[in-house]
């Protein structure tokens, strides 16, 4: 299984491909797609599209996993990065790609077995689970990783209940 992650936002996605092999996860790209701040929001939007189709058509993943939303207290935070996860499950539709959804707690209870890690508990444990020299960087690509394996680790049993195919 190849899984590509994502975690969205407007000026930063952050993406990270995982295969499942043997048994063992192995890191096959990250990296974060940017946009410019004074760019307009539409033209952001489309670049991002963009860029995340031509990661799919080069790494063609058989699945996705998409961070849900988290709605803090900055409602046009929550209102872009709304827009970004949407680019993200669009482009991800048109490629026929089946796409989970995450919440923040449910990716760090799978990668670092606790729902209160923190950022850096995390980029720890998918430095460790890659078997990475180093942490990934930028911390969207790590956070992107995170939630590949977070559904790496969740697919089987998803499969098993017939959740997913």
């Amino acid at each position: 299984m190849r899984a590509l992650g994502i975690d969205p936002g407007t000026a930063t996605m952050g993406w990270g491909v995982v295969e499942m092999a043997g048994g063992q996860l192995h890191l096959i790209e990250t990296g974060a797609l940017t946009t410019p701040a004074g760019m307009p929001q539409p033209e952001r939007l489309l670049q991002l599209y963009n860029g995340l189709r031509a990661i799919i058509e080069r790494l063609r993943p058989d699945t996705a996993a998409v961070e849900e939303l988290f709605f803090g207290k900055n409602v046009n935070t929550a209102l872009t990065v709304g827009q970004a996860r949407g680019v993200a499950l669009l482009a991800l539709a048109q490629a026929g790609i089946l796409v989970h959804e995450y919440k923040p707690l449910a990716v760090k209870q799978a990668v670092a077995g606790y729902g209160g890690a923190d950022k850096r508990q995390m980029q720890e444990m998918v430095r460790l689970t890659l078997g990475l020299s180093t942490v990934p960087r930028p911390d969207d690509a790590a956070d992107a990783l995170a939630i590949a394996i977070c559904h790496a680790y969740t697919a089987p049993n998803l499969q098993r209940f017939g959740l997913s195919s």
